[in-house]
């Protein structure tokens, strides 16, 4: 699937999970348990997991954790896909 195809259903696709001040080790798991189920996964960065960082930084560490590929990043919000 192209990432433009990706992308447009990614629109549709709700928040399931969320990074809160626990950081990424708290939320690794669940998203790697969620990508096993469906093939897009949506993930909301809260502002207390952020700190001093960017969504993007955060959004592109927690691919490489959960060996998936980052779609997209809008605002606070990341789409992956495996």
């Amino acid at each position: 699937m192209s990432p433009k195809d990706l992308k447009s259903r990614a629109h549709d696709t709700e928040v399931t999970v969320w990074v809160g001040k626990s950081g990424l080790d708290a939320v690794t798991e669940e998203l790697s348990d969620q990508l096993a189920d469906r093939d897009l996964v949506k993930v909301k960065f809260l502002r207390a997991s952020r700190g001093g960082t960017s969504t993007e930084e955060l959004a592109d560490d927690l691919a490489d954790r959960v060996n998936a590929t980052l779609v997209d990043t809008r605002g606070h919000t990341a789409v992956y896909h495996r």
